[in-house]
């Protein structure tokens, strides 16, 4: 078992914050260019051949059967939506925006936990979520009145890997997270790779299989790189430090994204939507120190000697 490294876990965090908007970033250079499915199947490609290897050298168990292959197929292709969703909302949408806007999966969660799987709620976190919904929709409204129906895709987004999470939480226990990784790689090349030879011709939006230029290929492979070093990044900061420490520290993801998008687009969130950020920033952090407080009280309850009980009668 790796014992903690706290100020370890906290730095690769910072490491991911950086990583992910960069990968944003640079799917958005791609996006007027070159076709979704193309960008789509190179970045799970080479996530598949940067994490075979690591799987192969390390002996990490990747065979699954049954229910958890069945579970990963279903896992994959949620990743692989959602990817999808945001590398479609990054053509029409600011960095900063479309991630502030997916920022609302974690209220989805919280959700999603109480309406789907029966857990408690308080009622200062249901509100905290209304909150956190109020944000994301200032941040949408400007995008919306500028771009349509695709300032609504972050929101997909949001749902669709707030579902992925549940899902990667039932198999969790019972994968290696790279294995699982390098796994849902090959089987996203086996489900995009069928309509990418059968529609490459049919002049279909996402299908079109022009070949890219060498710059273009530099950036694809470049949202490859960085797809999978994200991951690395999240999945080694999680081993090293406790959750409870990281989760506050990837809405750090929104400043990076808004620096990265000034610095590469020139864009910035105008006021609406920079409110809006920090009231679900805000909102966000709420529920999650909330949800630390409700851990911490629910393993100390036990150990505090009760009333006495009632005598007999």
């Amino acid at each position: 078992m790796t014992a903690d490294r706290p100020l370890l876990g906290i730095l690769l965090m910072l490491g991911f914050c950086v990583v992910a908007p960069m990968g944003d970033a640079t799917a958005k250079l791609l996006g007027e260019t070159v076709a979704l499915g193309l960008l789509l199947i190179v970045r799970f490609g080479l996530q598949a051949l940067l994490l075979i290897p690591l799987v192969v050298l390390g002996g990490r168990i990747w065979r699954m059967r049954g229910k958890a292959l069945a579970l990963a197929g279903v896992r994959t292709v949620l990743h692989v939506a959602g990817i999808g969703m945001m590398f479609t909302a990054l053509r029409f949408l600011p960095l900063a925006d479309a991630i502030a806007i997916a920022f609302v999966m974690p209220f989805i969660m919280l959700l999603l936990g109480k309406f789907a799987l029966g857990e408690e709620v308080g009622t200062r976190r249901l509100l905290a979520c209304c909150a956190g919904f109020i944000g994301t929709l200032l941040v949408i409204q400007p995008s919306f009145a500028e771009v349509g129906w695709p300032a609504l895709l972050p929101l997909g987004v949001a749902l669709d890997f707030a579902l992925f999470m549940l899902v990667t939480r039932t198999i969790a226990r019972e994968s290696d997270p790279i294995a699982l990784q390098a796994i849902s790689g090959v089987m996203a090349c086996a489900v995009l790779l069928p309509p990418l030879l059968l529609l490459h011709d049919s002049g279909l939006p996402g299908f079109d299989t022009a070949r890219p230029s060498p710059r273009e290929w530099a950036l694809l492979i470049l949202v490859g790189v960085l797809g999978t070093l994200g991951h690395l990044l999240m999945t080694w900061a999680l081993r090293l430090a406790p959750s409870a420490t990281l989760a506050p520290m990837q809405y750090l993801e929104i400043p990076f994204a808004t620096l990265i998008g000034w610095i590469v687009f020139n864009d910035l969130p105008d006021g609406l939507a920079l409110l809006g950020i920090v009231v679900t920033v805000a909102a966000g952090l709420y529920i999650i120190v909330r949800e630390r407080t409700m851990y911490r009280a629910a393993r100390v309850a036990p150990q505090r000697p009760g009333p006495a009980p009632p005598a007999a009668e």
